[in-house]
């Protein structure tokens, strides 16, 4: 059987199921709905569908059939007109669970266990006790380290060990425990930090200011529901304002429709993990202003400890400090502009609810999906966030981005002394800029002095050029007056002037003094000779 292209949506009276289903046997239709189970069959496409909401047999219902278009339209009237049905668009939680082949399920969930309705009651404190670390005593039995989504994996990495480097900065998780993994984070973000590099983006940030401009779709997103909770005080979630593409939708469709029994650690565990992989998201979305490349991949799961260390927060700003620390050490933008930029978007799209979280999951996944062999984390991650945030009531998102909204994070809590570096490179500049101004004036005194050293020069010049005329012109009247040479003393003079070169090539000497002398015994060189 094949599960049909639908989508869902309503009015006040009424939940309209569309169904598209090309080249179906329509005269083999069949059709059943009953409170909040729903099924539909036209070979070869059958549907199964857990509604949010009741909705009743009355004689109401109506159902069209568009042949061009191979599309179903079904109306089927709500038991309570008017009741408003959340949660339309999350579809893969609206698809029946699969039931199991055996006799008796392995695992069965009767009702909803004591601690999720508990959870929904009780006001969510999303702080996590901690306990002070306590080395493990050593055991003959192999250290089992748990991870992935509400620390539910184990054993993965050991079976994958020749792609681990390329996904994580962790080494051998399946035997490294929870506390030593942020201890090795630590340590590991220490050495990459760059003071220059961050000097550099932090003085010429032209292109950041520039990427800081970007506007993804969750802004005008959030601009609309602000706009519509103004014109109404009812909270109709964020479907209306959050839309899926066709291959969005086509995921959910493929995603297998599960529950999560998860205690209240691991609760926590799993919503500060979605804060942080939402940090990591928003980063590389306004970083590329929303163009996916070859990077995509490497900037979210190198900026979320979550996903490169398996990191488990205590508590949300641990997982402020940790984002804020990784954009400073890592990516090719390192400033503190974009973690604050990333923060607001975060609590944007937490206010926006399941729809808009979801879309980001969705985009993550697909990212990671192109991306060899970051798929890996899609199995471990990815996947169970998509399944599970269609689940959660929106009024828990709620609370977690106030909680978030209200979490302060400055330089100073990142651990790398940001504030007193710029300080000092700002007075270096300062110093720089007083030394510039210092050579200006002087290049500006220096043309008068320069003038009246040529000008002294200048007549020193010409004093000696008369000297020089005059004695040039005493040689000339003497050379005269000795009439002429012998030519054979010329012959004479000429060899013993010329150069000496030893066996090796290379020039003996000169004997310029035997010249001078002869000149000043008034034997001039024939001027053939000169």
């Amino acid at each position: 059987m094949i599960t049909p292209d639908f989508e869902l949506s309503q009015d006040l009276d009424f939940l309209i199921i569309t169904i598209r289903v090309p080249y179906a046997k329509v005269s083999e239709l069949d059709l059943f709905f009953e409170g909040e189970d729903f099924k539909f069959y036209a070979k070869p496409y059958f549907l199964r569908l857990t509604l949010p909401g009741r909705v009743v047999e009355n004689g109401r219902e109506k159902a069209s059939y568009d042949t061009d278009k191979g599309t179903f339209t079904i109306q089927l009237p709500k038991e309570s007109p008017g009741q408003y049905f959340e949660g339309l668009d999350m579809l893969t939680s609206l698809l029946a669970p699969k039931k199991s082949r055996t006799a008796k399920p392995l695992v069965e969930e009767i009702g909803v266990p004591a601690e999720l309705e508990e959870e929904e009651e009780e006001e969510f404190d999303w702080e996590i006790e901690q306990t002070l670390y306590k080395e493990a005593a050593e055991s003959p039995l192999p250290l089992q380290c748990y991870y992935g989504f509400g620390n539910l994996r184990s054993g993965v990495f050991q079976r994958l060990q020749d792609e681990l480097g390329d996904v994580i900065d962790l080494k051998d998780p399946d035997q490294t425990p929870i506390d030593e993994r942020k201890m090795k984070r630590l340590e590991a973000e220490a050495a990459k930090f760059d003071p220059d590099h961050y000097l550099a983006d932090f003085f010429e940030d032209e292109a950041i200011q520039h990427v800081l401009k970007y506007k993804p779709w969750w802004v005008d997103a959030h601009k609309k529901m602000m706009a519509l909770q103004g014109e109404s005080s009812q909270n109709h979630d964020s479907h209306t304002t959050v839309i899926f593409s066709e291959e969005e939708r086509e995921q959910l469709r493929k995603f297998t429709n599960k529950s999560y029994l998860l205690d209240k650690r691991s609760r926590h565990l799993v919503y500060l993990g979605l804060i942080d992989i939402l940090l990591a998201y928003c980063y590389e979305i306004c970083v590329n202003e929303g163009e996916k490349n070859v990077e995509s991949s490497w900037n979210v799961r190198k900026l979320s400890a979550t996903l490169c260390w398996l990191e488990c927060f205590t508590s949300i700003h641990d997982v402020l400090v940790s984002f804020g620390r990784r954009v400073v050490c890592y990516p090719l933008y390192r400033h503190f502009g974009l973690v604050t930029r990333a923060l607001n978007d975060t609590v944007m799209i937490l206010q926006l609810g399941r729809a808009a979280v979801l879309r980001c999951l969705l985009d993550v996944h697909r990212i990671f999906r192109e991306s060899d062999p970051a798929y890996i984390l899609n199995d471990l991650f990815i996947t169970d966030y998509c399944i599970w945030i269609q689940k959660i009531k929106s009024k828990k998102l709620a609370a977690l981005s106030e909680s978030l909204q209200k979490t302060t994070l400055a330089k100073s809590h990142l651990g790398f002394e940001l504030e007193e570096l710029e300080a000092a490179a700002v007075l270096v500049l300062e110093e720089e800029s007083k030394l510039t101004a210092a050579g200006m004036v002087s290049r500006q005194q220096l043309p008068s002095s320069e003038s009246e050293t040529s000008d002294s020069e200048e007549s020193s010049s010409t004093s000696s050029s008369e000297t020089e005329g005059s004695d040039s012109n005493e040689r000339e009247s003497s050379t005269a007056e000795d009439g002429k040479i012998n030519p054979l003393q010329g012959m004479l003079q000429e060899e013993r002037t010329a150069p000496l070169i030893d066996c090796n090539g290379l020039r003996q000497g000169t004997n310029a003094s035997t010249f001078e002398v002869e000149t000043e015994r008034g034997s001039p060189p024939h001027p053939e000779a000169i």
